[in-house]
């Protein structure tokens, strides 16, 4: 029973509140008013505090209300956001279907007046090329898209090239100072030529035509000249006509298949050693394991000069200049030298005591360099084993050439360094060490005094061109600059391994150094042209090609393929005319790789085949 009157007595003092609000009517203030309520309502606070609490004593402004309940609302959302971030969320991108640059900041004429000599719409690629092999028309292309850049170049520019802003835009162009503005600020390297820029002759006709009112005159009387540009018939100008109509140079063709081929078994397949030199009488000689063959040029006859004993075997030979007596060192330290016109073996001169790789002749002196990385000098008509001892590579003496003319001898080792004796000295005269391998390919240029190239291994790529007598001087930098402009080997080399690069600078870091060309591969050998200025080298990893150069643009004339492993041999045919190469894939290929000087006399070995045919064996 009290659980049922609790609710009734909650219900009694409801109806008693009605009752009394029904007959004392509460005084409401006005909105934002601070009137205090009347008496009875004083009273009821009083009376009911506890209950009430002040709920009903004053009355409630709708205003403050619905401030109160928004900012309660405001301050829920807030409380909903945690302080920690939600997980985000990747936004998805927008791709539209084309991208149209905003060129508004560029400078298209003077970006173009920045671009390089190549660059051009007949060559619309920067990346560098190389000529591809067996491909002779390559060059004749490219000679066509340098013609067709020239050609354009003049009669868009002449011989300027647009600039950003002209100097000449409309007769009214005087008053732009008036305005407050400053002037445009040309440069001197922006010509002012503007390409854009079209006017309309004022004696244009409304079909279109020119008709000039009269006969057009200069500034002494009517123009007369017929080679004119208002006479001529042709769409181009008169230069661009003249450099159409010169004479051009056609690129050499060289075969690019070998003539002959001959077979050597057991060519040693080291890139240390030098198994193949060809003397002045026309003889070759040729290293095969612990033998050594001798092939007449002209009459195709092979014989065996030696055989060494035991388990000796031959690590390079060298013909003196005089091309009758053939030096020989062998895998035990030994240097032999033998009279070939007898088959006689003269003497045999010690000194090494690991394999002698590399030999060559100055007159009466044998120079020989060893793996136990000495190098000595021998007078051949003294009876002493040597007479001068040089020191000064760290690691096996793999490359040696002499220059007669300025007796001077220059050594690569496998320690990476080029090294320039003078004469008979004992202390180099120079010492570089810009190659990154092994520096066996090595050549004196008979056209230029103190000229050398030198050739890095796998790790460098490198031919190198050093001027052994004095530092570069300023014009010979001018001239490496010109030719690193005018190349298409752009440097930077390189690129694939299937590209060359030209790598020059007009301050070169070494004063010596003039120039370096990226070849792509392994130098193995190198050998200057006799009868014009021209350069053949060899390469190993990973082309094993022969390539063809012309200096000092270092452009490439031919790029001769065949042989399967690295292009380790080379040696050239006393008239300059014929190479021959050899490989570890046992195989001899003679090339016609240079022209010969036109002589009357000079009938000697001029077919080079002899009696062997078409294909023989060394042996």
């Amino acid at each position: 029973m009290a659980h049922s009157e609790e609710p009734s007595g909650f219900t009694d003092i409801t109806n008693q509140e009605r009752a009394r609000d029904t007959h004392t009517p509460t005084l409401l203030s006005p909105p934002e008013s601070k009137t205090p309520p009347t008496a009875k309502g004083k009273r009821h606070l009083s009376d009911n505090t506890a209950n009430a609490n002040g709920r009903g004593s004053e009355a409630v402004d709708p205003g403050a209300l619905s401030k109160a309940l928004r900012q309660f609302e405001d301050a829920g959302k807030r409380r909903e956001r945690t302080p920690t971030a939600s997980p985000s969320r990747k936004r998805q991108r927008v791709y539209g279907d084309r991208f149209i640059p905003n060129r508004a900041g560029q400078d298209l004429q003077a970006s173009f007046s920045l671009m390089h000599e190549d660059g051009s719409p007949a060559t619309p690629s920067k990346s560098t090329r190389r000529t591809p092999n067996h491909e002779l028309h390559f060059q004749r292309t490219e000679e066509a898209n340098r013609t067709f850049s020239n050609v354009l170049r003049s009669e868009m520019f002449d011989s300027t090239v647009p600039q950003a802003v002209p100097q000449n835009l409309s007769p009214n162009d005087h008053d732009n100072s008036s305005n407050g503005l400053p002037a445009p600020n040309l440069t001197p390297s922006t010509p002012h030529k503007n390409l854009f820029t079209f006017s309309a002759s004022r004696n244009q006709s409304l079909s279109g035509h020119w008709t000039p009112s009269r006969t057009p005159h200069s500034r002494h009387g009517p123009n007369l000249d017929a080679r004119s540009e208002l006479y001529s018939l042709s769409p181009v100008k008169l230069n661009s006509q003249q450099m159409l109509l010169s004479p051009r140079k056609s690129p050499r063709a060289v075969p690019k298949v070998p003539y002959k081929v001959l077979d050597a078994p057991d060519l040693a397949d080291d890139f240390y050693l030098n198994l193949v030199d060809w003397g002045s009488q026309n003889i070759l000689a040729v290293g095969l394991g612990a033998c050594v063959y001798m092939w007449n040029s002209e009459s195709g006859r092979v014989t065996k000069l030696l055989d060494l004993e035991g388990d000796d075997n031959v690590t390079s030979v060298n013909w003196i200049q005089r091309g009758s007596h053939l030096a020989v060192g062998t895998s035990r330290g030994f240097v032999q030298i033998w009279d070939v016109g007898h088959s006689r073996r003269l003497r045999t001169m010690t000194g090494h005591t690991a394999r002698v790789g590399a030999l060559a002749w100055n007159e009466h002196i044998l120079t020989s360099g060893s793996r136990d990385r000495i190098i000595y000098h021998r007078d051949v008509r003294s009876p002493e084993q040597w007479t001068k001892k040089l020191v000064g590579h760290k690691q096996e003496v793999c490359g040696l050439k002499w220059n007669s003319e300025d007796r001077q001898l220059a050594s690569g080792g496998n320690d990476n360094k080029l090294f320039v004796w003078d004469n008979m000295e004992t202390e180099p005269l120079h010492k570089w060490s810009e190659h990154g391998a092994a520096v066996k390919a090595i050549a004196w240029s008979p056209h230029q005094r103190g000229l050398l190239a030198s050739g890095g291994g796998t790790a460098d790529r490198r031919i190198c061109f050093w001027n052994t007598i004095a530092p570069a001087t300023s014009s010979a930098a001018a001239a490496a600059a010109t030719y690193s402009s005018s190349s298409t080997f752009p440097s930077t080399f390189l690129s694939s391994s299937n590209d060359y690069s030209l790598n020059t600078s007009s301050t070169p870091p070494n004063p010596y150094l003039l120039r370096t060309l990226d070849t792509g591969s392994q130098v193995c050998n190198l050998a200057w042209s006799k009868n014009s200025n021209e350069l053949v080298s060899t390469h190993g990893y990973s082309q094993n090609q022969i390539v063809v150069w012309k200096y000092p643009s270092m452009q490439q004339v031919a790029c001769l393929t065949g042989h399967t492993y690295r292009v380790l041999y080379l040696a050239m045919r006393p008239d300059g005319k014929v190479i021959v190469t050899g490989a570890g894939d046992e195989t001899l290929r003679f090339w016609d790789a240079f022209k010969r000087k036109e002589s009357k006399d000079d009938a000697s070995g001029s077919s080079g085949v002899g009696g062997l045919g078409r294909e023989g064996v060394i042996r």
